[in-house]
């Protein structure tokens, strides 16, 4: 019997006015699987993400948290049932401690009323925990979220999405201003979450991020899936051609090449 997805979209289209952002979406997220969401600039990521976050609700079609119809009337109630998002600008505040940037208003208190306040120990304890489970070990958990580096910072923020009861981490492009090093830390950690059971979408451009460590491939352009693929039915190669990058590139390839043969055939004339 096939598992039942924590979240799926079926049939999912929305409208902005007359704009169309996305047409007939259907997309299922399981748990333990790393799910790719692939395409281009203006393939209708953005909105598809927002969907299922809670920020825009389906103009048409059907969303359904563990089978059952759901709307969400914001991204808060889209949390309080586990789906949490971490888009690129992670919503840190650089200047403020990796303590307070884990916690977020949810932080552990001590104290009774009206004298209750941040249990500070309890607080910098968890996030020394939460860290060492990921392989990063920080100098003092009270130094500026900002002295981490790219990668780290996203870990801080996946980490903290988890501890707070995360079901389904939904990853707005997190290693597209990293480098080598830093990416791979991320994977490492993407990798990791499904192992914990979590059902991952992964949002990316970047095939050669997203195949090492994608269980499912689905691909978008211009606001319509192209399909859904499972990792043994499709290769990276396959991935590139059906993406508008590859498809653009070989115009351009073509394009340059006939520029270079009129430049060559007038030096010629010369």
């Amino acid at each position: 019997m096939a598992a039942m997805p924590i979240i799926e979209l079926k049939g999912v289209s929305r409208r902005f006015g007359s704009v169309i952002a996305l047409q007939d979406i259907s997309f299922a997220a399981l748990a333990g699987e790393v799910h790719c969401l692939l395409g281009d600039n203006g393939a209708g990521k953005s909105t598809l993400i927002k969907t299922l976050s809670g920020v825009h609700q389906p103009s048409e079609g059907v969303m359904e948290i563990d089978g059952k119809p759901t709307l969400f009337s914001s991204p808060r109630a889209a949390l309080d049932k586990g789906i949490a998002t971490v888009f690129q600008d992670l919503s840190m505040i650089p200047l403020m401690s990796i303590t307070r940037n884990f916690f977020l208003g949810r932080e552990p208190l001590k104290g009774a009323f009206p004298l209750r306040r941040m249990d500070m120990a309890k607080a910098d304890a968890i996030v020394n925990e939460e860290l060492s489970k990921i392989g990063i070990n920080v100098r003092d958990p009270q130094q500026a979220v900002g002295t981490l580096s790219g990668g780290e910072r996203q870990c801080v923020a996946i980490a903290r999405a988890v501890y707070h009861g995360a079901r389904v981490l939904i990853l707005d492009e997190p290693t597209s201003a990293l480098g080598v090093h830093q990416a791979s830390i991320v994977l490492r950690y993407i990798a990791q979450a499904r192992a914990n059971d979590l059902a991952v979408i992964f949002i990316t451009h970047n095939i050669h991020h997203a195949y090492p460590v994608g269980d499912r491939f689905t691909l978008l352009n211009r606001g319509r899936s192209l399909g859904t693929f499972r990792k043994d039915e499709i290769n990276e190669t396959e991935v590139l051609d059906m993406m508008a990058g590859r498809r653009d590139l070989k115009y351009l390839q073509a394009e340059l090449d006939m520029v270079a043969g009129r430049r060559q055939g007038e030096q010629t004339a010369h």
